[in-house]
């Protein structure tokens, strides 16, 4: 007999896995269920709490009432102080329309490729990178391009490598500095030679993931493209959140500015899948925004401190070696020296994937492999935990790199 048929699944996720840092985190938890004192340095979350006046904002929204369903492209109130933050941190101008509301950066990202993308339509992605963006653009249809941004330049983007991987099919170029997983970020003068590149070439839209533009450390000045290089505002798209900067990840507000017609077009596609967000999370949202900013500067002060404590305990790690960057709250130690050798539990270390599956069941210490991110041999550690858990955590690699044989 034969089997009985079954419906199928979309051939479009044959390509999309499950974030490797999600499946660092599951692995972790169900080690930390069996009594195991694990420490997980592989979810990009800030340890903080969300300003409490924020929090006071959304409670106050709810008892008025602001229950109802809210517009598609975000609250009048959100969307102003949206205005307000581009042209305070960012000295961009957007009008009403030319912003929106999403749950989360994600959304944005992936309304901006659903809204722009068609099939065969390249997609260039600055590796290392952020493991959705090149999933998002396989889901819209599209094909991601790397360039490769070594650690001998920083772990930059070179204006000669993007010039070379822009193609006629090229539809975005994705920009994410500070960058995740890499902790890179570019100086106005670096930027203003992307900018360049991409004055070239017209046909090609530019979006800006600025999710850490507050995490910059020793005097480092962030920097957005649509502000450097304004001859390039018409196509880019400027994309920021709550989530790192307020460590409010589980209210899920993103936004973005940029030229009304592509805002439209993502509004189109925004109101097809999830319609607009929380009304009382955009109340949150907007109070954070327009509040006081001191908590911005004095975290940044505690993750600059905690960077600086990994970098130095990492680099004491026989094998390791780790380059200080410049902002976001990530390490990315290449893990070099440590393959070819066998850990104290007997295990083979062939690949950074090895490295971080050893490292965690060994050591009880949880981080994301770099070939997740499209660079090895590194692995990715976030500081975004408290100091004490840090500590342990590097010390713990110390004893791991120690017993390789």
């Amino acid at each position: 007999m034969h089997a009985p048929l079954k419906p199928a699944l979309a051939s479009r996720l044959k390509d999309v896995e499950v974030a490797a840092s999600v499946k660092m985190t599951a692995r972790a938890r169900a080690l930390a269920e069996k009594g195991i004192k694990v420490i997980s340095l592989a979810v990009g979350e800030p340890d903080f709490d969300t300003p409490r006046h924020a929090i006071e904002a959304a409670h106050q929204a709810a008892l008025a009432g602001d229950t109802k369903y809210p517009p598609q492209d975000g609250t009048k109130a959100l969307k102003q102080a949206i205005q307000r933050k581009f042209k305070r941190d960012n000295g961009l101008d957007y009008a009403p329309d030319e912003i929106m509301v999403a749950n989360g950066g994600k959304q944005i990202i992936f309304d901006a490729l659903m809204a722009t993308v068609d099939p065969g339509d390249e997609v260039i992605i600055p590796a290392p990178y952020w493991i959705s963006y090149a999933d998002m653009a396989k889901l819209a249809g599209g094909k991601p391009v790397f360039v490769n941004c070594p650690q001998n330049n920083g772990f930059k983007l070179r204006p000669e490598d993007l010039d070379a991987a822009i193609t006629s099919r090229t539809k975005w170029l994705i920009l994410n500095f500070p960058n995740n997983p890499t902790g890179a970020a570019c100086s106005r003068a670096e930027m203003a030679a992307i900018g360049k590149v991409m004055l070239k070439h017209p046909h090609v839209w530019v979006l800006s993931d600025d999710m850490y533009e507050h995490m910059v450390y020793d005097g480092f000045e962030f920097c957005t493209i649509a502000a450097v290089e304004p001859g390039l505002r018409e196509r880019a798209l400027t994309v920021n959140g709550a989530s790192k900067t307020y460590a409010m990840t589980g209210w899920r507000v993103g936004f973005a500015g940029g030229p009304r017609d592509l805002i439209k077009a993502m509004v189109n596609v925004q109101g097809q899948a999830t319609s607009g967000i929380s009304t009382v999370g955009q109340a949150a949202a907007a109070a954070a925004l327009d509040g006081p900013q001191d908590l911005v500067a004095e975290r940044a002060a505690i993750y600059k401190q905690r960077r600086d404590l990994v970098v130095e305990m990492i680099s004491q790690a026989p094998g390791m070696s780790c380059h200080k960057p410049e902002g976001a709250f990530y390490v990315y130690p290449n893990i070099a020296g440590c393959l070819g050798k066998t850990t104290a539990g007997g295990r083979k270390l062939e690949t950074d994937f090895d490295f971080s599956m050893a490292l965690i069941d060994e050591q009880h210490v949880g981080v994301v492999h770099g070939a997740a991110y499209g660079m090895s041999p590194y692995i990715r550690i976030s500081y975004a935990t408290d100091t004490e858990s840090l500590r342990e955590a590097c010390s713990r690699i110390q004893t791991f790199c120690r017993g390789l044989k």
